[in-house]
């Protein structure tokens, strides 16, 4: 077991009331809001991607630094432990007994923040709590000479992440999940960067509670898709759970970690509701000295976010989720995908592998607003990409009723005048269909996927059928080359998996 360093003093498991004081007391940048709930203004404003380096010996698939370097850096930043005041928070990732990660974030005190955002997601510790992934977080602690002097170090081995210099949530959260992308991988699943919801009886067409899998990159409409309410639908969870064979699903947070971006109480009332409440953490979010809350300013960043627990608003208990019966593949484009599309099976791993988006603030200034492609919308997993889509396409051998669908949370034609947005009910209504099973379907011979002829709630054929649009608008000549264009540039993606299981790439074909 990691030893934490020693330090100067360790406050254990403050409350969220003791957190809140340190916070009013040691924080710059903090604003009460008119919600009663603070906010802080971080200096980083998303993940440090270029930043993040993993402990290998020889050459992997990601940044690294060696055994030799990680320990100089461990030793620098224990040295600055030691004459530090540090919170320790403790807590489990998911819930189940039997499938439960003790883990544990060591953090300076002068971030209290940070502190109270993890005791939000991390489950409860108990009697037999013992740790098995740490997060050492020093955000006063700069680190010259890496990317904007900052690090973060993971050493899958050891269980250990290491953060220097920045004061950014999300390091921390990440820190610990990132890490558990191994550990479910090495017991034979594959853990996804998802939301998961369920679905009452009454509603879906098989009489039993149904789960749905909602993959997608952070600020793409996963948590908004996740927690928008249809046929009775519950929240289970916002970001990542694990997908074993069978169609087990394992749950991984006790809350929610949510982009405020434009967050409405019309579209998103369950996010709203938990957002507003005095215990809420913000952090990023745009709001006066007078502490008046704008959710659609983004003079700062658009990646503002929030955390609170699942507890504040109407969820389903992360415990004992059934199978997974649908996973929906988010693509926020805005060209020639449909509002849906249903996957054939031979197709599902290989669109995964796709993982075709464009990027948004919570990647940072350099992929938002950028088309891209990240495997399994996983932007943590720990290394070839090629091992998520071959374990995937073993997953779904063992899920015979698995539905599986492409989703556009952008828009269709493009960016000009005669594009159409694809709006939060338009996606909710989608997904009412597929459980209900009121949606009618057809080839698209273009992609081989289906499309859809009809789906209740929505109006426009021109976002379920591009082609539609496109040739309305005489610009067919413009979507062909568009379809000759993607079709060809997917190949080549594929293809540059050198372990992807060539079956992966054939599933291209429907």
């Amino acid at each position: 077991m990691f030893r934490l360093p020693d330090a100067k003093s360790v406050e254990r498991n403050p409350d969220q009331e003791r957190l809140r004081q340190l916070a009013v007391e040691v924080l710059p940048r903090l604003t009460e809001t008119e919600f009663e709930n603070l906010n802080y203004q971080a200096q980083v404003t998303a993940r440090l991607k270029n930043s993040t380096f993993f402990v290998s010996d020889h050459d992997i698939h990601q940044n690294r630094v060696t055994s030799a370097e990680a320990e100089e850096w461990a030793a620098r930043q224990d040295a600055h432990i030691a004459s530090q005041d540090m919170l320790l928070i403790e807590g489990y990732i998911g819930p189940d007994p039997e499938f439960r990660t003790g883990s544990r974030l060591f953090i300076e005190a002068t971030q209290p923040n940070i502190a109270g955002m993890q005791s939000h997601l991390y489950f409860p510790p108990d009697a037999e709590w013992t740790p098995e992934f740490t997060i050492v977080y020093t955000p006063n602690l700069p680190a010259p000479g890496k990317p904007d002097n900052r690090l973060i170090i993971v050493d899958l081995e050891k269980g250990v992440t290491r953060v220097f210099g920045s004061d950014y949530f999300g390091e921390s959260k990440m820190g610990g999940l990132r890490m558990w992308n191994r550990l479910v991988f090495d017991q034979g699943g594959l853990a996804l960067h998802a939301g998961l919801k369920t679905f009452p009886p009454r509603a879906t067409r098989s009489g039993t509670e149904e789960s749905m899998l909602i993959i997608g990159l952070s600020g793409t409409g996963k948590t908004t898709t996740t927690f928008r309410q249809q046929a009775g639908s519950l929240p289970c969870q916002d970001d990542f759970v694990g997908l074993m064979p069978g169609g087990l699903v394992h749950t991984t947070e006790a809350g929610c970690f949510a982009k405020t971006y434009g967050l409405d109480p019309d579209d998103e009332p369950t996010i709203y509701g938990g957002t507003i409440r005095s215990d809420a953490w913000l952090e990023n979010v745009a709001v006066t000295p007078e502490g008046l809350v704008d959710f659609f300013d983004v003079s700062y960043t658009a990646n503002g976010r929030c955390t609170f627990p699942l507890a504040n608003i109407r969820h389903r208990d992360p415990m004992a989720v059934p199978p997974a019966s649908y996973l929906l593949i988010l693509n926020r484009s805005d060209h020639v995908i449909p509002a849906v599309a249903r996957l054939s099976r031979q197709q599902i791993p290989a669109y995964f592998m796709l993982g075709e988006t464009k990027g948004t603030s919570a990647g940072g200034a350099a992929e938002a607003g950028k088309s891209l492609r990240v495997p399994g919308t996983n932007p943590f997993f720990f290394d070839d990409d090629s091992m998520q889509g071959n374990r995937l396409a073993e997953l779904v051998d063992t899920m015979p009723d698995l539905e599986a669908y492409v989703l556009n949370t952008g828009r269709v034609g493009g960016e000009g005048d005669g594009s159409k947005k694809v709006h939060i009910p338009d996606s909710s209504a989608i997904v009412q269909g597929i459980v209900e099973g009121t949606i009618s379907w057809q080839k698209d011979w273009d992609f081989g996927y289906d499309v859809a002829a009809s789906v209740p709630g929505v109006t426009d054929i021109e976002l379920l059928q591009p082609r539609r649009l496109y040739d309305g608008q005489s610009r067919l000549e413009e979507y062909e080359s568009i379809v000759a264009r993607l079709k060809k540039e997917r190949v080549e993606y594929l293809n540059g998996y050198l372990a992807l299981n060539p079956a992966v790439s054939d599933g291209l074909g429907g």
